[in-house]
């Protein structure tokens, strides 16, 4: 709830829309949207995600995730929660698009009828820009220690995060079919691309190369 007000907010600051002309496009009383982004009354899941529609953050959806509360034994033996309000056991989560590697920022679709559990996932993380998911191909960015991002894990991808040395980023060379996974470093005044794995190759960057978006967080499934 925190996230999406703060997500709300910023950007009614920077389109400078008032909370009366917001519940104008909401068809509701301009009190209404006060108490929501004040915290005095929860909107419900579909109203959160109008309100990201009218804001222009449609490529957003808040979705919730239910999930096992934490338990402790208690001297009789029997599992009693921790106490954990509604809001700790049930928590908005943002849904992003899982893409590919040929067309990034392009939502892989299934044959009609086709079941495609990857095709969104979720993460508590509210992106500056449209972010989409990418599968890691390969163990160019799997490193033998420190930092590692292997093989099948998701990264989440967020276009409008600046690309400063330091920061995991997908990139797109002239003429190439797929982007890049890799670290954009500083050395000497250049710019690098440069692989977590050290038995590939680092390589210069360039005016040429098209930065697609800085990876904000990863991710595996089991």
């Amino acid at each position: 709830m925190d996230k999406w007000i703060e997500l709300v907010k910023a950007k009614m600051s920077e389109l400078k829309i008032t909370q009366e002309k917001l519940a104008e496009r909401l068809g509701m009383s301009q009190g209404g949207v006060g108490h929501w982004l004040n915290k005095r009354r929860e909107p419900k899941i579909t109203d959160m995600n109008r309100v990201l529609e009218e804001l222009g953050l449609g490529f957003l959806e808040v979705a919730l995730v239910i999930r096992e509360p934490a338990t402790q034994q208690t001297l009789d033996g029997e599992d009693e929660a921790y106490g954990l309000t509604l809001a700790e056991k049930y928590n908005p989560y943002f849904r992003y698009p899982v893409s590919d590697w040929k067309d990034p920022c392009q939502t892989r679709e299934s044959p009609p009828g086709a079941y495609n559990p990857n095709r969104y996932e979720l993460t508590d993380y509210h992106a500056q820009g449209a972010a989409f998911w990418l599968r890691v191909i390969g163990d160019a960015m799997t490193a033998p220690s420190g930092l590692s991002v292997a093989e099948g894990m998701l990264i989440l991808v967020d276009p409008a995060v600046e690309a400063v040395p330091g920061k995991l980023v997908i990139a797109r060379w002239p003429g190439s079919a797929e982007a890049t996974f890799r670290k954009l470093i500083e050395e000497g005044g250049q710019r690098y691309l440069v692989p977590l794995n050290p038995t590939y190759p680092k390589a210069l960057y360039s005016e040429e190369c098209r930065i697609i978006g800085v990876v904000m967080q990863a991710t595996a499934k089991f």
